[in-house]
């Protein structure tokens, strides 16, 4: 908008902003809400009337300080501003990420007001991190094939050395203990490489209840007598059931359990909760419904050095650890056309398994 413009006490100036795409607010020289469009409310979850004569910082919570630094600062300049990834939290409780331009406009008093366009973004940072975390997984996978593959050979060529030797020297050699020893570490060896590379079985489609499923992990989980984690479930019992290998979607869903578990060390809680999205985008599919399984612990939290790589293989903050959990549980979800998603803090650790209740284009 043009900082000459009369502004909003001319009814068509009104109108055009009403219908604006953008949310814009208009802030008068003390900070004070003097109006907001449609767009505005509802992004921020709260009408123009209750809104006006309030701050930003009153209407919801967010960095009043810098906000309100912002606005001061476009006041005295008379200079547009634009910040991003401003984080704001509506009081309906969920949090947004916007982008947000701040304009300055004079009145008819002479007084200058600003006028901040806001654009909600999260949308776009989600689908640009969904990208990045299947493009992750694929060049990964690539990655272990091709490694697998160097690796096996040679160690197929020591385990066959290590059993011509042992049968040269004779049961009855003491040597024998050493070619014994080669041979169950390359065993070994194999094993890790097999597991690094996962099943290459493609998931076999049937109709599947997750909440069987997660039954069924919760039971595996539970029998180790080692454990007094105490389970809390919050199912939505009207979603329906979705197309997936049972098998895999177990491993998966068991794997995320199991490294919770032993993050808390066997004691704490976790949640399972499932709840359906609607006309929700995965991997630049839109799906009109959508299965958002939670897994949410109360343990110390994923250390923020590892957040980055964590569906990595061989990454894991445990000293005994392999770090194949994750990034074999991502492959698996990948197959079914779904994604996983974590947020982590000291206390709180959730992780989100997305599927696709329908598949295709709604």
């Amino acid at each position: 908008m043009n900082a000459d413009s009369s502004v909003l006490s001319d009814g068509m100036a009104t109108a055009i902003l009403a219908h604006q795409v953008a949310s814009l607010i208009l802030f008068d020289r003390d900070l004070k809400i003097l109006y907001m469009n449609p767009a505005a409310e509802m992004l921020l979850s709260v009408s123009a009337r209750m809104a006006q004569g309030l701050s930003m910082a009153q209407v919801m919570r967010c960095s009043r300080d810098v906000f309100d630094q912002h606005l001061n600062t476009v006041i005295e300049s008379n200079q547009p501003i634009t910040e991003r990834g401003i984080a704001l939290s509506p009081p309906d409780g969920h949090s947004i990420t916007v982008d947000c331009t701040l304009v300055p406009v004079e009145a008819e008093d002479r007084q200058v007001h600003v006028l901040a366009e806001i654009r909600r973004v999260d949308r776009q940072l989600r689908m640009t991190r969904e990208e990045q975390l299947i493009s992750q997984n694929l060049a990964t996978r690539d990655l272990i094939r091709g490694m697998a593959h160097e690796i096996k050979n040679p160690l197929g060529g020591m385990r066959g050395a290590a059993q011509l030797l042992a049968m040269e020297l004779g049961e009855d050699s003491a040597l024998c203990d050493y070619t014994r020893i080669i041979v169950k570490e390359v065993d070994r060896l194999k094993s890790l490489v097999d597991q690094m590379l996962g099943s290459r079985q493609l998931p076999v489609m049937r109709s599947v209840n997750i909440h069987h499923i997660l039954e069924r992990v919760y039971i595996i989980v539970t029998s180790d007598p080692e454990n007094s984690i105490r389970f809390e479930r919050d199912y939505d019992p009207s979603i329906p059931e979705l197309q997936g290998d049972e098998g895999q979607l177990v491993q998966a869903i068991l794997n995320i359990v199991q490294n919770a578990v032993q993050a808390m060390g066997g004691k704490g809680s976790v949640l399972l909760q499932t709840r359906v999205l609607r006309q929700f985008t995965l991997a630049s599919v839109r799906h009109r419904l959508v299965l958002q399984l939670n897994i949410v612990d109360d343990g110390p939290g994923i250390p923020p050095e590892l957040q980055e790589r964590v569906f990595y293989p061989m990454v894991s903050g445990k000293s005994e650890g392999t770090g194949l959990g994750l990034s074999l549980a991502q492959s698996m979800i990948n197959r079914h056309g779904g994604l996983i998603e974590f947020t982590s803090k000291p206390g709180k650790t959730v992780f989100t398994i997305y599927l696709p209740l329908e598949h295709g284009n709604e």
